[in-house]
C-alpha cells in the first residue's frame, strides 16, 4: 500500500521525523505549481529561491534512498494546482493514504482541507500531521488571551519565556532583572562598526530561472538569478545562523532600529527566510544566541532583543494570524481606499528614505522591521493607501513573506486596518522620527523641518493632517495624547494650510 506524503515548499526541513526512515512504501511529493506563484504577483527571489531549495530537497531526499516524485512547473503533467496534481498522484499511485504537514497559510490550509473530504469519501485516507517547527499550536496565543479585550505581545513573550526557559535565573526571573531591553536598542548608526561582509554563498540559478520564466510565470523585482545568495538548504542555513551570531550579534541590539543609506544589511540576521521555509528550527536560532550571551560574546541587550523577535513575536503574530483569520486580511478600519503609488513597483520616487527602502526591497527581496514599518509603512498608513493592496505588495515583495506571519505585520502593526487588536496605536511618524534614527535626510531634496512649501518633506504634513482626518477614532487613544495637545494649539489657519498641503501631496502622489 502506498503512501503519498506532501512536503510544501515553505517545509523544507530535513529533520523531521518523517524522514527518520526509509521506508519503500512511502513517496515523498513535492511540486511547482502555478496556484502558489500566481495568487499573488511575487518578487522573481522569491520563486527562485523556493524552487531551488524545493529541488535541493527533493535531490537530498532521492540520495538519502527515500521514494520521490518531484513536478516541476514546466512538466507536461502538472496540473498547476496542489491538490490537482494529488488527485493525479493518487490515481497513478494507487494510493490509499496521503499525509501532509499542517500548512501555515489559511488558504492552503482550507484547500487541503476540503480536498482531504473529497478522498476519504473515495476510500483514501488522509491525515495532517504536525510540521514540528514552532514553539506554540496553533491556537494557543487564542487560548492564553481567551476573554481579554486586549493582546498584548509582552504578555506572551514572558510566558514564552518562563515555559521554554530563556534567559533566566535559577529562581526563574529574567536575566538582567528586567524582561525587555528594547529601550537600549534604538540608537543610529555614526558608521562604525563596519557592515559585516555579506556571509551568504551566492548561487547561479540562471538555468533554472529560464525555465521558470519559460513557464510564463509573472513576478517583478531583479531575480539575480546568477548570483542568488539566499540560503538552498539547513547546511547553509546553520552557516548563516553562526555567522550572524559570530560577526553581527553582538552590535545588533545597538542598530536594530536604525535606518542608513550606507548599507542594507547592517547588523540583521538575514534568517527569515531559512526560518520561514524551516530550514532553521526556531529552538535553535534562540539557543545559539542565547548561548552567545552565556559564553560573553554578545551584551544581553543584544540577545534579548533578538529572541524577542524570534520566540516572541514571531510566535504571537502567528497566533493572532489563526484566531482572526479568514476575515483578518480583509480589515480596514479606517477606511483607506487609496491606489499604490505607480513607484512602489520603481522605487523611482525622490523621498531619500523610501526610495531606499523601496528600491532596496525591489533588489534584494529584503528590507529590515524598521524600513518595513517605520519607512514604507508609515509612508502608506499618512498617504491612506488601500491597506489590502499594502498587504499584498508585502507579501509578494519580501523573501520572508507568508501570509500567517506578514499579514498581522502588515494589517495590525503597520496599516492599523484591524482597529488596534494587534499594535495598540498607530504606528506613524513625521520627518523627525526619521532624521533621529537615520542618515537620508541629509541628501533628500525635500526639507526635514519644513512642514509647508513645495520642497516641505511630505511625511510632515501628511502626519499632522492624518490624525486632523481619525480624530475623532484616535483622539481617546492615551498613547498618542500628546499630539493632539499640540492640535489643539494650532490656528485654524495652521490646520487649514498643513491639509491644504497634505492634499496636494496626495494628488500629486505618483510624482512624490
Amino acid at each position: 500500500m502506498t503512501t503519498l506524503r506532501l512536503i510544501l515548499g515553505d517545509q523544507l526541513n530535513p529533520q523531521h521525523s518523517w524522514l527518520a526512515e526509509v521506508r519503500p512504501d512511502v513517496v515523498y511529493v513535492l511540486m511547482e505549481v502555478r496556484s502558489e506563484t500566481d495568487y499573488v504577483r511575487h518578487h522573481a527571489q522569491k520563486i527562485l529561491a523556493i524552487f531551488a531549495g524545493l529541488r535541493d530537497m527533493a535531490r537530498r531526499l532521492k540520495e538519502a534512498g527515500h521514494r520521490v516524485r518531484y513536478v516541476a512547473i514546466n512538466d507536461a503533467s502538472n496540473r498547476q494546482s496542489i491538490t490537482g496534481n494529488l488527485s493525479a498522484l493518487v490515481a497513478h499511485y494507487g494510493a490509499l493514504r496521503v499525509a501532509y504537514q499542517a500548512p501555515d497559510e489559511w488558504r492552503l490550509d482550507a484547500e487541503l482541507a476540503a480536498w482531504a473530504e473529497g478522498q476519504r469519501a473515495q476510500g483514501v485516507g488522509v491525515e495532517m500531521v504536525d510540521s514540528e517547527h514552532f514553539h506554540t499550536a496553533r491556537d494557543e496565543a487564542g487560548a492564553i488571551f481567551q476573554g481579554r479585550k486586549q493582546w498584548l505581545m509582552e504578555h506572551f513573550y514572558r510566558q514564552m519565556r518562563t515555559r521554554h526557559n530563556v534567559l533566566l535565573e535559577a529562581d526563574g526571573k529574567p536575566e538582567g532583572g528586567q524582561w525587555n531591553f528594547d529601550h537600549d536598542n534604538r540608537k543610529p548608526w555614526p558608521g562604525t562598526p563596519a557592515e559585516p561582509t555579506d556571509w551568504r554563498t551566492p548561487h547561479d540559478h540562471r538555468a533554472l530561472w529560464a525555465t521558470i520564466e519559460a513557464a510564463g510565470v509573472q513576478h517583478f523585482g531583479d531575480p539575480q538569478a546568477g548570483t542568488l545568495a539566499w540560503p538552498l538548504n539547513r547546511e547553509e542555513a546553520l552557516q548563516h545562523l553562526a555567522a550572524f551570531v559570530q560577526h553581527a550579534l553582538p552590535h545588533f541590539g545597538d542598530f536594530q532600529d536604525a535606518l542608513t543609506h550606507r548599507g542594507w544589511r547592517l547588523f540583521h540576521s538575514l534568517l527569515s527566510f531559512a526560518l520561514n521555509t524551516k530550514m532553521l528550527n526556531p529552538r535553535e536560532v534562540v539557543g545559539a544566541a542565547a548561548a552567545a550571551w552565556q559564553s560573553g560574546h554578545a551584551p544581553l541587550h543584544a540577545v534579548e532583543g533578538f529572541i524577542r523577535q524570534v520566540l516572541g513575536w514571531r510566535e504571537y503574530v502567528r497566533g493572532v494570524y489563526w484566531a482572526h483569520m479568514p476575515r483578518y486580511t480583509e480589515r480596514n478600519q479606517l477606511g483607506h481606499t487609496r491606489p499604490l503609488p505607480a513607484w512602489f513597483w520603481t522605487g523611482d520616487t525622490r523621498m531619500a528614505c523610501m526610495k531606499q527602502a523601496i528600491g532596496q526591497s525591489l533588489r534584494e527581496a529584503y528590507a529590515h522591521h524598521i524600513q518595513r514599518l517605520m519607512v514604507i509603512g508609515n509612508f502608506a498608513l499618512l498617504a491612506g493607501l488601500d491597506p489590502q493592496a499594502v498587504h499584498l505588495w508585502y507579501l509578494g515583495v519580501y523573501i520572508d513573506a507568508f501570509e500567517w506571519v506578514e499579514a498581522p505585520n502588515t494589517l495590525g502593526m503597520s496599516q492599523f486596518a484591524d482597529g488596534g487588536q494587534l499594535a495598540t496605536k498607530p504606528y506613524v511618524s513625521s520627518a523627525a522620527y526619521l532624521h533621529r534614527m537615520g542618515d537620508h535626510c541629509a541628501g533628500c531634496p525635500y526639507d526635514r523641518k519644513a512642514r509647508l512649501g513645495e520642497n516641505a518633506c511630505p511625511f510632515n504634513a501628511l502626519y499632522w493632517d492624518f490624525h486632523l482626518r481619525h480624530e475623532q477614532t484616535l483622539r481617546r487613544n492615551p498613547r498618542i495624547g500628546m499630539v493632539y495637545k499640540q492640535i489643539d494649539r494650532m490656528t485654524p489657519d495652521e490646520r487649514t494650510a498643513t491639509q491644504g498641503q497634505a492634499a496636494r501631496w496626495l494628488a500629486d502622489i505618483d510624482r512624490l
